[in-house]
């Protein structure tokens, strides 16, 4: 449901190629769809530029694959978070076209990819490797919404070296998202050789005293480095959505 769909729709009814009725038919979905246990917001994708995201934690599979389909009705790309196999299986049994990032735990239909402006780049990178995960939700998440991007794995502080030998891209980038656990130094570093927005994810990766994330996070809002944002533990779909805002800005 983008603004071409709803002004081919208008031109269609305006050249009388559709009845009142059928117009509105099409049209009913606006500006939510009620599926009882779920309300599609099929408006998203005129509103925002992307359709509604779909965050499986928490769902049946059952609920996925609806809430999924109906999605797919009206909008030619789909992402789904936090999704299982499980998810994913009955999702590609009803539309054979969806596909599974196993990493990032991301169902993704992608049936017209959105142009990319190839000079301006988002930069994903993570400390660890064990950082990975939440560092390729926010990479898949930004190449489905339209951008260009470069990752750059496990360069943390403990052999600072290696993030050295990437201040090419750090500079070459136009928005960099910095994944980190245990003490979420990376960022603190990155924030001070970049001259682009940083967007700083700790995760949840860590020992007793990480708290789950709580340390990192905390790391992330002190740094003294200036030019810093931080999205929630673990959130690499943030991360990638705000990510992407900030490069399609003009």
């Amino acid at each position: 449901m983008d603004i071409n769909y709803v002004s081919s729709l208008l031109k269609e009814f305006k050249a009388g190629g559709l009845s009142l009725d059928e117009a509105l038919e099409k049209l009913k979905i606006l500006p939510y769809e009620d599926l009882e246990f779920a309300k599609l917001d099929h408006h998203r994708l005129l509103r925002q530029g992307f359709a509604e995201v779909v965050f499986c934690q928490g769902k049946t599979v059952a609920q996925v694959l609806a809430i999924m389909d109906r999605l797919a009705a009206y909008n030619r790309n789909i992402l789904a978070t936090r999704a299982t196999p499980e998810m994913y299986e009955a999702v590609k049994n009803s539309m054979p076209d969806a596909k599974y990032h196993e990493l990032a735990r991301l169902i993704a239909i992608e049936r017209q990819p959105p142009p990319a402006d190839q000079d301006r780049v988002i930069l994903v990178m993570s400390a660890g490797t064990s950082d990975i995960p939440v560092a390729e939700e926010a990479a898949v998440t930004a190449e489905m919404m339209g951008n260009v991007v470069r990752r750059v794995y496990d360069v943390g502080v403990a052999g600072i070296h290696r993030l050295l030998d990437q201040r090419k891209l750090i500079e070459d980038a136009n928005v960099l998202i910095v994944v980190a656990g245990m003490e979420g130094a990376l960022v603190s570093v990155v924030g001070g050789m970049a001259a682009k927005p940083v967007i700083a994810v700790p995760t949840s990766i860590g020992y007793g005293a990480n708290f789950g994330g709580l340390s990192a996070l905390l790391s992330m809002l002190n740094s003294c480095a200036a030019g810093i944002g931080v999205v929630n533990i673990d959130n690499g779909f943030g991360a990638g959505r705000l990510a992407s805002i900030i490069n399609h800005m003009r």
